[in-house]
């Protein structure tokens, strides 16, 4: 069917490369950054030393796209975790009645999944990567309705074309893809900005078994009183991950005493105890996000052939809710799916359907931010309601186990929000809450 070519080698690129090498000849995925055999972080994803969660149905997203993921990552050492019953979860304040489910996450650190992931798509005969090379602009016909390559410029040489009957830009938060419409005389998408001011501080502990009661994670949310999250998370060779992060200035200090303070502040002890006496891997690292930003492609009515954006070039969400790898893998499903059939005004129904993807999500994070007084944002008369009904929710899941496994089902991308709005769930949420 011709060449594709993939801006960006994180993980939105690489499913996206995996998905493109079963209906083109050869993909070609490009990056700026060197690519290293080694699962270490790398400058092109400076939220690689951040703790991240792989959400139950982004683990499930992820298997279907490479069949046996989830056991190769557990041979590398990654543990399978049980979302609801070996986690403590305490939301606003209310400790969560625990209870087996189907939900399983896998504890992985971000450059060992990315590594993984890359290592599999490397063995795609029809795929070859550019490392150490910048795209700087896009390629097009006289009459610049079709995108037919790319301007790509390797750090040691001259600039380059490269020919493709489809681009797919997946350069994530720092996309250029608004400016480079521009140039070919396209409108720029509208933006969905949501100032949320989220510093987040991740340092790694030997994990030991005493810890945490002997499970695998722990979390309790922000809320208006106390704008401050923790979250600690199992990981391969036998490590704890812990992100403490603060939201509108509250920023977690990085030293060992400032830290076990912080922790202390959230009136969690099994997450304080751990910081206090856990042995530390390394040292901490902080990352600070701005705003969640959506860029609404889907509403444009004018957009050139042979061009895509995915992954957090079109979403970018506040990184504590920990959607952003799911939605990305969720788009390649969809990808798939649609290359699959007619692939006229692919961008058109692209970026609809992955708007549809991204309405879940995105409801989550922003109408929980909206939660804060300062944060500016339009707070219908639905977000209060919901808000309010997800508050009650969580005091009622204190006794009932089928409260918090809806509520952890939504969370994880398995149900959509309305689920949470059944009958049987909202008697439940009245009579417990």
């Amino acid at each position: 069917m011709g060449d594709a070519v993939v801006l960006g080698a994180g993980l939105a690129g690489l499913i996206t490369a995996r998905v493109l090498s079963e209906a083109y000849e050869t993909v070609t995925v490009v990056d700026r950054d060197d690519l290293p055999e080694a699962a270490q972080p790398r400058r092109g994803v400076p939220q690689s030393r951040q703790l991240h969660v792989l959400l139950a149905r982004g683990r499930q997203a992820l298997d279907e796209l490479f069949d046996g993921l989830s056991d190769e990552l557990h041979a590398c050492g990654a543990p399978l975790v049980d979302l609801n019953a070996g986690v403590h979860w305490v939301n606003d304040g209310y400790r969560m009645r625990r209870s087996p489910s189907s939900l399983i996450g896998v504890g992985v650190s971000r450059p060992l999944l990315e590594r993984t992931v890359r290592a599999r798509v490397q063995k795609l005969a029809n795929v070859r990567f550019l490392p150490a090379t910048e795209a700087t602009g896009l390629l097009s016909t006289d009459d610049r309705r079709r995108v037919t390559g790319v301007l790509v410029t390797p750090r040691d040489g001259a600039p380059e074309r490269l020919d493709a009957d489809l681009v797919v830009d997946a350069c994530g938060r720092a996309s250029r893809s608004p400016v480079w419409l521009a140039a070919l005389g396209y409108p720029a998408p509208a933006e969905d900005r949501v100032a949320i001011d989220v510093t987040y501080v991740t340092r790694c502990y030997e994990r030991e078994s005493r810890h945490l009661g002997g499970l695998l994670g722990a979390l309790t949310n922000a809320v208006p009183q106390r704008p401050r999250t923790g979250i600690v998370a199992a990981l391969e060779d036998d490590r704890f991950a812990v992100a403490l992060s603060g939201v509108l200035g509250e920023q977690p200090p990085t030293d060992d005493e400032g830290f076990v303070r912080f922790a202390d502040s959230l009136g969690v002890p099994m997450i304080s105890s751990l910081v206090r006496e856990a042995v530390p891997v390394g040292e901490p690292a902080r990352m600070r996000y701005p705003a969640s930003l959506r860029r609404r492609y889907e509403r444009l009515r004018r957009f050139p052939l042979g061009y895509l954006v995915t992954g957090d070039a079109l979403c970018s969400f506040n990184p504590i809710y920990g959607q952003g790898m799911t939605v990305a893998a969720t788009e390649g499903l969809l990808l798939r799916e649609l290359l699959q059939g007619d692939k006229n005004n692919l961008w058109r129904r692209f970026f609809r359907g992955a708007a549809r993807l991204i309405d879940g999500p995105w409801s989550i994070a922003v109408g929980t931010d909206l939660r804060f007084p300062q944060v500016e944002g339009r707070r219908t008369l639905r977000v209060r309601l919901v808000n309010a009904y997800v508050h009650r929710l969580h005091a009622a899941a204190r006794t009932d186990a089928v409260l918090g496994t809806a509520f952890l089902r939504v969370l994880n991308l398995v149900d959509p929000p309305h689920r949470l709005l059944r009958p049987a769930i909202v008697r439940r949420v009245l009579v417990g809450g």
